[in-house]
């Protein structure tokens, strides 16, 4: 089942953790590819400096202020894209980063876009340009509607717990709580404890009953 789009249409905290273990799914003429989602972070309408809308609208973030469950796609360093999801009421700027996914379906394919054997190791999807590349994600897809084919998040069952660290690779707004991941999962970009030096930053939270 493909996720509606009210699921996108709260608050960007809550969206970023029950993201964690539904499929992000891509489907071309080429084949498709799916990966688990296992970690994400959040940046916040609201005192977030991190956030690309803290400074307001701009036509690169001008997405964010729209639907929610739109993506967000942007070019990162003049390297690779990054995929991010649209949360929130429209007029309100809030997404999470998809910053790694477990190979479900398609890892050749994969492989193929990466330029890598098709090996299944971790190095595929852990990392959040790693895996825009993998699923064939590009400028393209910007502000395309996640509740539609051909790219579309499905609905999954999880059973790990989460864990909470600070975010990783920003300057502004580093401090926050706001990255969250599937415990134990080896598709993560970086193990808890290597991003950060203070281990009193990580905390656990239960899986929901459902979702």
């Amino acid at each position: 089942m493909i996720l509606s789009q009210t699921f996108y249409s709260r608050p960007t905290r809550q969206v970023a953790q029950d993201l964690l273990g539904q499929i992000l799914v891509h489907e071309t003429p080429h084949g498709k590819a799916a990966g688990r989602i296992v970690e994400v972070e959040a940046y916040l309408p609201k005192n977030d400096p991190g956030c690309h809308a803290s400074r307001g609208m701009t036509p690169r973030n001008r997405v964010m202020f729209g639907q929610a469950g739109r993506a967000y796609v942007y070019f990162c360093y003049g390297n690779h894209y990054l995929f991010n999801v649209v949360t929130e009421k429209e007029g309100v700027p809030g997404a999470v980063l998809i910053r790694a996914l477990e190979p479900v379906e398609g890892s050749g394919l994969m492989a193929q876009r990466r330029g890598r054997p098709d090996t299944g190791d971790r190095g595929l999807t852990n990392g959040p340009g790693k895996l825009a590349q993998a699923l064939g994600i590009v400028k393209e897809h910007n502000g395309a509607r996640l509740w539609k084919k051909p790219v579309y998040l499905q609905k999954a069952r999880r059973e790990e717990n989460i864990g909470v660290t600070t975010r990783i690779g920003i300057t502004e707004g580093s401090e926050l709580p706001l990255r969250f991941y599937l415990e134990g999962n080896p598709y993560l970009s970086v193990k808890p404890g290597a991003d950060r030096p203070s281990p009193g930053k990580r905390k656990k939270l239960r899986p929901p009953r459902s979702l």
